[in-house]
């Protein structure tokens, strides 16, 4: 089965993102669970997370279904140790408020090397940190986005992902978030039904499917191997519709979070509303 939906607003409390999910008929979702452009955040009140599982219940909305991100400011792989050490508090707080929650994933992006290190060295750096969170928490499972391969950003190509997974030493922690733009944007073909066919393959070759957890689902207004992080709505961009289609129908996406994160969420309902109807 598929579980549909979007990244909602949490504003006014993080507790409002279950009603937000429901009101586009989601059977998932995604938040940030603080101010995703400010380093500090005001700890979560026991209202907050009472109101929230309440809410998530009332929704019909699983746990393991929720996909939440962490913030936009995390480069863990940062040259500069303090910095990075920064990054790695917040993460860590982070990962700490998702189990406060009941939650079970964070999504995240895995760093950028700003052209101080090498590739090789900044993913060590987050590597070592995604173990050090994983030492300080419970149960959360990080999961790794993989990116558009715009700037110094790392994790455009499976065998980043790959890498930074060997390197983590409880492996049943950690996981994978594909978005449909970075990967087409980095370069992997995916329009037609060979193509994605073989990319998926290629996917569990290097990577493994056993370590997707989820999916972010966007056109793309770049082109193939743009590099551009530009998401655009289903069937509006270079990526096409078809794609959509091959991916609902294939149960190698059963059971994760897919999420939408294109630009109008006037249309979520209906974009939801359009995938499962390829199923």
């Amino acid at each position: 089965m598929k579980y549909i939906g979007a990244h909602v607003s949490s504003a006014g409390g993080v507790f409002n993102a279950p009603l937000n999910a429901a009101g586009i008929k989601a059977k998932a979702f995604a938040l940030f669970t603080k101010n995703q452009k400010q380093w500090n955040a005001k700890p979560l009140s026991e209202d907050d997370v009472t109101k929230f599982k309440h809410n998530l219940l009332q929704a019909q909305i699983s746990a393991e279904h929720v996909l939440p991100h962490d913030s936009y400011l995390i480069n863990l792989g940062n040259a500069n140790d303090e910095k990075r050490e920064k990054s790695e508090n917040a993460f860590i707080d982070e990962a700490k408020r998702i189990e406060e929650l009941g939650l079970m994933l964070l999504n995240f992006h895995p760093g950028s090397h700003l052209k101080e290190i090498t590739e090789e060295e900044s993913l060590d750096r987050i590597a070592k940190s995604i173990n050090k969170a994983i030492n300080e928490t419970k149960s959360c499972k990080f999961v790794i986005e993989n990116t558009a391969g715009q700037g110094t950003n790392l994790g455009y190509c499976f065998e980043h992902l790959a890498y930074l997974i060997e390197r983590v030493n409880d492996k049943s922690r950690v996981g994978v978030c594909i978005d449909t733009c970075h990967m087409f944007a980095a370069g992997y073909e995916i329009r037609n039904e060979s193509s994605f066919k073989n990319t998926w393959d290629e996917f569990e070759k290097i990577v493994g499917l056993n370590y997707l957890l989820g999916m972010h689902l966007n056109d793309s207004k770049g082109d193939l191997g743009s590099k551009l992080d530009r998401h655009l709505s289903l069937g509006e961009g270079k990526i096409g519709i078809d794609m959509f289609r091959f991916l609902m129908k294939d149960t190698r996406f059963d059971n994760i979070p897919l999420i939408l994160e294109t630009p109008n969420p006037d249309i979520w309902d209906k974009e939801i509303v359009l995938l499962y109807s390829f199923c």
